[in-house]
């Protein structure tokens, strides 16, 4: 298939990949060829007849898988962002090859010689060479040959499993999705959600990731309420197998490596490095939130006038916020129109603090016709790289937010980063995109991890832009998220979609006052998945797990956190993050990483806030590194100290 695009270098700005000359077919020819193009690379370096060196071995390793690193790029970002039946099907055909290949890359004895035989001087290289030599243990490069047969088949099965459980939840999300025959029904909510619901003769409302979905805030009828809670929880019950099969195999793999069990393995080489201190950060914050939470349903009782019902936490919530804080939160909502919110809002900050411009490129087109495409410059006139933008929620679109790039930024390619962030926002079937105050603040968050892969400045692409500990990287990201409400950029996006009036200060000063009440909520049913992911993986090899509901219950119970009004933010049946996505044993990470932004923000408003200078420092010693020098070093560059814990306790009222 000599004409198939992903055999050369895109042709586009920034090699931006060129989706309307792509096509399903496209897919599995190039997976084929990238396979069999780097395991000649590969065995090329590994025989190769002169003495190892980093620019024979480890650099030619990242040189190594172009083809292979285009279309698994393309192709991963499609199955989340825009699947088809076809895409499915390889998924489940490609995944189980792709870690075969991955297992004979880094199970290679000769290749492993050579890599444990270089030494280097450089800084940067010696940095890169001690990532490769860990990747190349964890992966089981010392085991005995009998040890890596059975090292290969659970990665295999690992793999086949977690993409099976992705796709039965992707299903669910419209399979268990809550249908009523009357508009009625739906009361509470606004009129343009729910004419975007209607479906023939009935009203359709899918199901978002989480256990809390949205509309429970709004939806006056308690049984459709109980309903939509029900339908939401019990979802993808297949998954409960597929959980507890994952966690055992998980386990078998980490014993296999030397570890006592997979959260071990896992935080082994994050910026917690042990499970100790885990544990120590989480034991701080279960106590107090708990406490928070007790009290919280004791005010939505009273608001209630009876004993609530988990879905109806989120509805009387926002009434026990009125009635303190004469707090409305779908009175902020007019004020929040998409395209405002990113022109005036996330960019315009961007902007205030490093310099940046954005000028949309609509002779460039994405995969979707929901996806725009920006270029990104500097003040200097230098152009950092594309931004695209994909808002919608689809019926082939997996739930969530997040960002991923299409193209790493490296001085060893002389390529700039292609980013891209995905939100799940309701399209309007007309009139404009208006967003609550939650989804701009996923908004503003994402952006941070797209600043992250913009920003990078870093030779080699195994330590560009996000490619930075799982516990870190979420970081920079919930930094960005201080901008939401900062006065000056408050005031330059929050406008009404059809007066121009600015967001009343009142309004902005009962939300600030409003957001400290159902913090107790917010930290259980966060800290429960945490805890519930963390017993999950810190099975002992061999130890039976019969029921997945039962270990969930019995899991929540010894850790402190079970509350019956507040269910984990993800139940294990849907909590892709772990077993379907990169967060084993890492969901901890938004909590640890929370201790760094709270300590970032108090530094922001220490020096100023939204200042050039500020962003330039930030940007300098922390954003623009990538994975290039240890995480908290970077931090400490940055902050001038080690980080405590203390700003985030106060910020989430759990002092």
């Amino acid at each position: 298939m000599a004409e198939n695009p992903f055999f050369a270098p895109s042709s586009l700005p920034y090699q931006l990949p060129p989706f309307e000359e792509i096509r399903e077919e496209h897919y599995l020819p190039a997976f084929e060829r990238g396979m069999a193009e780097q395991l000649a690379e590969v065995a090329a370096i590994a025989s190769a007849g002169e003495p190892p060196t980093f620019a024979n071995t480890v650099a030619a390793l990242e040189r190594s898988g172009r083809v292979l690193g285009r279309v698994a790029t393309v192709f991963y970002s499609m199955a989340a962002s825009n699947t088809s039946d076809t895409l499915m099907e390889i998924e489940k055909r490609i995944s189980p090859e792709l870690t075969r290949h991955s297992d004979a890359i880094q199970l290679d004895r000769a290749l492993w010689a050579r890599v444990k035989q270089v030494t280097t001087d450089d800084p940067e290289e010696a940095w890169l060479l001690e990532k490769y030599r860990d990747d190349f243990v964890r992966a089981g490069a010392d085991l005995s040959e009998p040890e890596q047969e059975r090292l290969r088949a659970l990665n295999e099965e690992l793999s086949t499993l977690s993409t099976e459980f992705s796709q039965n939840l992707l299903k669910a999300s419209s399979e268990s999705a809550l249908v009523v025959t009357e508009a009625k029904e739906l009361d509470g909510l606004d009129e343009a959600t729910i004419r975007s619901m209607r479906k023939d003769d009935r009203y359709v409302l899918p199901l978002l990731n989480f256990t809390n979905q949205p509309a429970l805030t709004q939806l006056t009828d308690r049984d459709v309420r109980r309903r939509l809670y029900e339908l939401s929880v019990e979802r993808a019950p297949g998954n409960r197998a597929l959980a507890i099969r994952i966690a055992s195999l998980r386990a078998e793999r980490a014993a296999l490596l030397g570890f006592p069990n997979h959260a071990a393995y896992v935080v082994a080489n994050q910026t917690a490095k042990t499970v100790e201190a885990v544990e120590e950060m989480l034991g701080q914050l279960v106590g107090p939130a708990v406490r928070n939470a007790r009290e919280e349903a004791e005010a939505l009782a009273e608001q209630a006038g009876f004993a609530i019902e988990p879905w109806d936490w989120s509805y009387y919530a926002e009434k026990v916020r009125r009635a303190r804080y004469d707090f409305d939160a779908d009175a902020m909502r007019p004020y929040f129109e998409l395209g405002r919110v990113y022109r005036d809002g996330i960019f315009k900050a961007a902007e205030l603090l490093y310099g940046l411009s954005f000028a949309e490129r609509t002779d460039l087109t994405g995969y979707h016709e929901d996806v725009r495409v920006f270029e990104v410059s500097g003040d200097d006139g230098d152009t950092l790289g594309l931004f695209l933008l994909d808002p919608y929620a689809r019926a082939n679109k997996r739930g969530g937010a997040w960002m991923n790039n299409l193209v790493d930024q490296s001085f060893l390619f002389g390529e700039k980063p292609v980013v891209m962030n995905n939100l799940n926002v309701t399209k309007p079937a007309e009139g404009p995109t208006l967003l609550s105050y939650e989804e701009v603040n996923t908004a503003f968050h994402e952006f941070g991890h797209a600043l992250h892969g913009l920003f990078s400045q870093v030779r080699y692409p195994r330590v560009s832009g996000t490619r930075v500990p799982r516990d870190f990287v979420e970081y920079p990201s919930q930094v960005n998220e201080m901008w939401v409400t900062w006065p000056e950029i408050l005031a330059s996006y929050a406008r009404h979609h059809e007066t121009g009036e600015p967001m009343p200060e009142e309004l902005v000063a009962k939300l600030k006052a409003a957001e400290r009440f159902n913090q107790g909520f917010l930290t259980v049913e966060y800290l429960a998945a945490t805890l519930l992911d963390w017993a999950w993986h810190k099975l002992a090899p061999g130890e039976e797990v019969a029921d997945a509901e039962a270990f969930e219950a019995a899991a929540l119970e010894a850790a402190g956190i079970a509350f019956p009004l507040v269910r984990p933010r993800y139940r294990t049946n849907y909590f892709a993050h772990v077993f379907a996505g990169g967060y084993s044993a890492g969901y901890y990470s938004y909590i640890w990483s929370e201790v760094l932004d709270a300590e970032s923000v108090e530094w922001f408003k220490e020096n100023g806030g939204l200042k050039r200078a500020n962003g330039d420092h930030f940007r300098r010693e922390l954003l623009s590194k990538g994975g290039s020098l240890d995480a908290l070093t970077a931090f400490r560059n940055f902050r001038g100290r080690e980080p405590g814990i203390r700003p985030l306790l106060e910020r989430r009222g759990l002092v």
